[in-house]
């Protein structure tokens, strides 16, 4: 039988009015809290919306989930926000656009619909400790809670957990590649380190040394590019064998022959921080191990002029007890703080050397007839490049950058003498900074080498004055 249109509109209002008075006697008779429950309970129970609340804190700890939800949604791309938050944080040159407080967005997956809300609400004034910091100590004011509110069908429950959010990970990881401002890290003060606090201390890395315009042989670069590419391809793999996801360089050359300008490019190509490792600042196993730990992933380890910085002693002579890396000029000083070869070692390619992902480590040294063989060995250094003089095709580079000039007649005679002396790519980018004409410049570069080469013939006279 067929229910007539009046008889079910008589129905609806009879049954929204019984609501509408239960809800009034329930909270007028009933306590608050009561209340409360009793209307969660029935509107889960009837709804079909499902709110998942992600909060910016677990405990101490930041939650990476809300961390990486500004960075998934995007405000202004979204059709239904007509309000959102633009930031720039000190000392970034990137603009973010994040949504406002107390405002939802809503973002579509798999053709499910979900509604995001940051939720902001005032809280008294009091000071949080920082996670990770030691107590009392970097403690953060804080005036305001706040969490995303995520919701969506019921039905699209599992696909949340199992695709949704792991996805979200996913894209906020690539976006904040993207948008990141590198950063060089340097040691902190002793006494900081001491006591547990931030290991390292970032600025800026606004080196512009590139691929591009380094003054290298094209082969050495295609080279050392191509490496750095199968590396970043290569995490299965590494998985797959039992090997930590790392890359040992080391560069050698004398001074001048632009080694920390092929770490800038190397960073600068990857995205990659840079650490700035000083062993001299080290005192023994365990610091050099805490150092390790707080590194981040996807960063580039970089241990300069290993052979001023390390006195290797002869292991063959010496006892496992005294064989040792010593971090202080004055090493026959048995009171001065030290680092056993063992525990550098472990930081180079032992167990500790695999808490990270994606790093690369990367020494130099202006002597490398000087080092332990223990450190040269593939799998702790696995790629070495030797920084030579300026050479024709690194000269051409370096006149093209600073000159704006690929041709021109003194060429042939500045490639003749740097067939014949050492002339180091600082020595010419030295000359050249000198003038902006390229003909003064050039000349200003001939004279430089004509020197080094009465210099050195000098040198081999009187050597074999000395012989005779």
């Amino acid at each position: 039988m067929t229910l007539q249109l009046p008889t079910l509109l008589s129905a609806a209002a009879s049954v929204t009015a019984t609501a509408m008075l239960l809800r009034s006697l329930s909270r007028d008779y009933l306590p608050y809290g009561l209340h409360r429950y009793l209307y969660s309970k029935l509107h889960s129970a009837f709804s079909s919306q499902i709110t998942l609340v992600i909060e910016e804190f677990e405990g101490l700890t930041y939650n990476h989930l809300f961390t990486a939800a500004p960075l998934y949604l995007k405000p202004n791309a979204a059709a239904d926000t007509n309000r959102f938050r633009a930031t720039m944080p000190p000392k970034h040159h990137k603009i973010s656009l994040l949504i406002d407080r107390n405002r939802q967005i809503t973002d579509t997956f798999n053709g499910a619909k979900f509604t995001w809300k940051l939720v902001s609400r005032n809280i008294p004034s009091k000071y949080i400790q920082t996670p990770g910091a030691p107590e009392n100590f970097h403690s953060t004011l804080k005036s305001e809670l706040r969490f995303f509110e995520l919701r969506f069908h019921r039905k699209h429950r599992d696909m949340v957990f199992s695709d949704y959010l792991p996805y979200i990970m996913e894209k906020a990881k690539e976006e904040k590649e993207k948008t990141k401002t590198l950063k060089l890290f340097t040691l902190t003060d002793r006494r900081m380190r001491r006591m547990r606090c931030e290991m390292w201390q970032g600025v800026n890395l606004n080196h512009p040394a590139t691929f591009e315009t380094l003054a290298m042989d094209a082969e050495m670069k295609e080279m050392i590019i191509g490496d750095l590419d199968r590396f970043l391809e290569r995490k299965c793999l590494y998985r797959s064998v039992g090997k930590a996801w790392k890359r040992g360089y080391l560069l050698s050359g004398p001074p001048g022959t632009g080694k920390s300008s092929l770490i800038a490019a190397m960073a600068n190509y990857l995205n990659f921080d840079v650490y700035d490792l000083e062993l001299t600042a080290l005192g023994r196993n365990s610091e050099l191990r805490n150092l390790l730990i707080a590194t981040a992933n996807r960063s580039i380890i970089v241990v300069e002029d290993i052979d001023c910085s390390l006195q290797l002693k002869n292991r063959l002579t010496l006892s496992s007890t005294t064989s040792s890396i010593t971090f202080n000029r004055h090493h026959h000083d048995t009171h001065k703080p030290q680092v056993t070869l063992s525990g550098f070692l472990n930081f180079v390619d032992g167990l500790w050397s695999s808490c990270g992902d994606e790093r690369i480590i990367v020494f130099t040294t202006n002597h490398k007839d000087k080092l332990d063989p223990a450190l040269l060995r593939p799998g702790r250094m696995d790629v070495h490049i030797d920084m030579s003089y300026c050479t024709p095709c690194g000269f051409r580079m370096m006149a093209s950058n600073y000159l704006g000039i690929t041709e021109h007649p003194l060429f042939v005679e500045v490639d003749k003498l740097l067939a014949t002396t050492n002339v180091t790519p600082a020595d010419v980018g030295e000359q050249f900074m000198k003038n902006e004409q390229p003909e003064i410049a050039l000349k200003s570069l001939l004279e430089l080498l004509k020197e080094k080469v009465r210099n050195h013939e000098s040198e081999v006279l009187k050597a074999d004055v000395t012989t005779q």
